[in-house]
């Protein structure tokens, strides 16, 4: 069951001390050519990421596993891929693990690599529809045994009362299970992003109608 951090009253946060608990966080990215704009908003983003973890670690445990999606390395290994995809994200891992946190290997690279392959399949097109069909299966297959393997990877790393912090897209579809307490961690920033990604969409694609027009 996810719960919504920040509305967590007293006798809850006691209640979710006991128990595994796993905080999920969505990256965020802004490469070096990106608008001025869309920076601040991810730097706040990781700002106020920081600031709500800080606050459930007081309230229902201390990190103790950090987990990255794609990275099918452990502990300094895996930190250092982190670093290169993910910097953000490696400030506040790097931190956790400074207090004692283990940066664990969540993925099989090569489940990992055969569901990517697979994408790439779907991505490509295909004129027939068979075709089409099969592939979907084989990536729908694949990615079904890349998230178990992931779960499986957690469940066994996380232990008693523990609480570890998994790095993930929003659109995963990682079953947990019932013994581990999931929080969702959504700052008013990420909402800001998203508008922000779908405003820009909108004005892209109306100068491309427009100019088709014109052509």
């Amino acid at each position: 069951m996810a719960e919504q951090i920040g509305r967590i009253k007293k006798p809850s946060a006691e209640r979710f001390k006991q128990g595994k608990k796993l905080y999920l966080i969505p990256p965020m990215y802004a490469n070096k050519n990106a608008p001025p704009e869309f920076k601040e908003k991810v730097a706040c983003y990781w700002q106020q990421v920081a600031e709500q973890l800080v606050n459930l670690e007081a309230k229902i445990g201390k990190i103790e596993h950090v987990y990255h999606e794609s990275i099918s390395q452990p502990s300094e290994n895996g930190m250092k891929v982190m670093e290169k995809i993910n910097p953000d994200g490696y400030r506040i891992t790097r931190g956790k693990c400074d207090e004692d946190a283990v940066f664990e290997a969540i993925e099989n690279k090569e489940l990992f690599d055969e569901a990517v392959d697979w994408e790439r399949c779907i991505l490509l097109g295909f004129v027939s529809q068979e075709v089409t069909s099969k592939v979907a299966e084989f990536y729908v297959e694949a990615l079904k045994k890349r998230y178990e393997f992931m779960v499986k990877k957690i469940s066994e790393t996380l232990k008693g009362n523990e609480a570890g912090l998994l790095f993930i897209t929003e659109s995963h579809q990682l079953q947990f299970p019932a013994d581990i307490e999931v929080f969702n961690i959504f700052p008013p920033a990420l909402d800001e992003i998203h508008r922000w990604l779908r405003d820009r969409a909108a004005k892209q694609q109306t100068a491309e109608e427009q100019k088709g027009n014109k052509d």
